[in-house]
């Protein structure tokens, strides 16, 4: 009760103006859902076809993008389920998920890889998994409620204007932290990986994208604060979840802070930190132990040791102009001493961007949107790579280092009810760093349905 009182009176000290609407409309969908319904059922289908005609390259490895020209075409389907157990308090989430298909070069040769939609290894197959069954706990701590719009990560239609939620389960982290309006939506916005997400976040989860654990925030209408405690992979890019938590875990930490609340006006910078602890490998023990001969080429993944560290951290910045357009920015950096683990090989990484909704030319469901994304590497990882060393995405036998420059355009257009299409180009410079390789231009076209 203490503790809670605490929460009370902060939040108090925190209040201001309620926080302006940053883009609550749902897209259109095929089925409506209720205000009154504790129940809560939808889907989506997103259907992805890439192609990209062959580029110039001095040599090719085992983890290269292909440099002759290729097509791929991914899928993946959800079903979201949601119940309000306690109407308004407490709900539980169960969603089921299907990946088919595949990527370029099955997603290997490039950190900004061109589809998130991608699962990231291949011989996982097209089973049906569960995506999602969480647990989701709102503690009110005031008596002003506002009316928002229900969605499938969140059933509620009126929530606390200061409150806490908690979050249990099966989960994914990038479902909490490191959000942005613009730029996280790769069913209806772009499509690259480093673009929808801060590509130096090696965020906890499973080849899929998911992974147990508990979340913990204070929402208010000018500050929000995050914790998160999530299981990491046994093993790099790997399916399995390793629950020796002494040694084995991802820990993140956001603060959103909407510094500014003007009609058509509304900003939110967002500052996060991680540190995940697991069993990962170091780049200076592997070129040392090759350049010893210890080792016939660098392998990061024979020196593994249980409990290392990798810590980073990152800025999230989004601003409203005049009501229909949104800028973007994100930066960020981890030590880049330990293997990439879990999400791709970048440590550090900036963006830049802007998104645009049709209304001035009567499509108000249409959007429009332009990014460019710089990553890099550290010293330790680009030398690891140059002596023949593989990342678990990345790996041309050699590399002439530069950074991995990727400019990205898509314009979505809302065809009828809940069908979206979408053409996207992508333009990658140095893909996968190496100087010796590409440019590589990436043509996508993007089918979209939400029930």
């Amino acid at each position: 009760m203490m503790r809670l009182a605490l929460y009370a009176a902060l939040a108090i000290l925190l209040g201001g103006a309620a926080r302006a609407d940053e883009d609550l409309s749902p897209p259109p969908s095929f089925l409506g859902h209720s205000y009154a319904d504790r129940f809560w059922f939808s889907g989506q289908a997103n259907v992805i076809f890439q192609a990209h005609p062959g580029f110039p390259a001095r040599y090719s490895g085992e983890h290269s993008l292909r440099s002759d020209g290729e097509v791929a075409t991914s899928a993946l389907f959800t079903l979201y389920t949601g119940m309000q157990v306690v109407r308004g308090y407490t709900e539980i989430l169960l969603d089921g998920e299907l990946a088919a298909g595949g990527g370029l070069s099955s997603a290997f040769g490039l950190a900004g890889f061109t589809n998130l939609d991608v699962v990231r290894n291949p011989s996982l197959g097209s089973e049906p998994y569960l995506a999602r069954v969480e647990l989701h706990q709102i503690i009110p701590l005031s008596r002003d409620w506002e009316k928002v719009e229900r969605g499938p990560l969140s059933t509620f239609g009126r929530l606390p204007r200061h409150r806490i939620e908690i979050r249990v389960g099966k989960l994914s982290t990038a479902d909490v932290f490191d959000q942005n309006g613009a730029a996280s939506d790769s069913h209806l916005q772009f499509m690259n990986w480093t673009v929808d997400n801060n590509g130096a976040w090696d965020y906890a989860a499973d080849t899929r994208g998911y992974t147990y654990g508990l979340t913990v925030e204070y929402d208010g209408p000018r500050i929000e604060v995050r914790l998160g405690e999530l299981l990491m992979p046994t093993v790099a890019n790997g399916i399995d979840l390793d629950w020796d938590l002494a040694h084995s875990r991802g820990e993140n930490v956001e603060v959103s802070v909407h510094y500014l609340n003007r009609p058509g006006w509304q900003g939110t910078l967002r500052a996060l930190g991680y540190v995940n602890h697991a069993n990962m490998g170091s780049y200076r023990e592997a070129i040392d132990a090759f350049l010893a001969s210890s080792d016939p080429v660098p392998d990061i993944t024979l020196h593994r040791r249980q409990g290392r560290i990798k810590y980073g951290f990152g800025l999230n910045l989004e601003q409203t102009v005049f009501e229909i357009a949104r800028l973007f920015a994100r930066g960020g950096y981890n030590d880049g001493a330990t293997e990439s683990f879990a999400y791709t090989e970048v440590d550090d990484t900036f963006e830049l961007g802007f998104d645009l909704r049709g209304d001035k030319w009567r499509r108000p469901d249409d959007k429009l949107g332009l990014a460019f994304v710089t990553n890099g590497l550290s010293a330790l990882h680009r030398d690891y790579l140059a002596l023949g060393g593989l990342g678990f995405l990345l790996g041309d036998g050699a590399l002439s280092y530069g950074r991995e420059n990727i400019l990205e355009t898509y314009y979505n257009i809302h065809l009828w009810k809940g069908f979206f299409g979408a053409a996207d180009i992508q333009f990658i410079d140095h893909p996968g760093y190496n100087r010796d390789r590409g440019p590589v231009w990436v043509f996508s076209l993007r089918a979209h349905i939400e029930l």
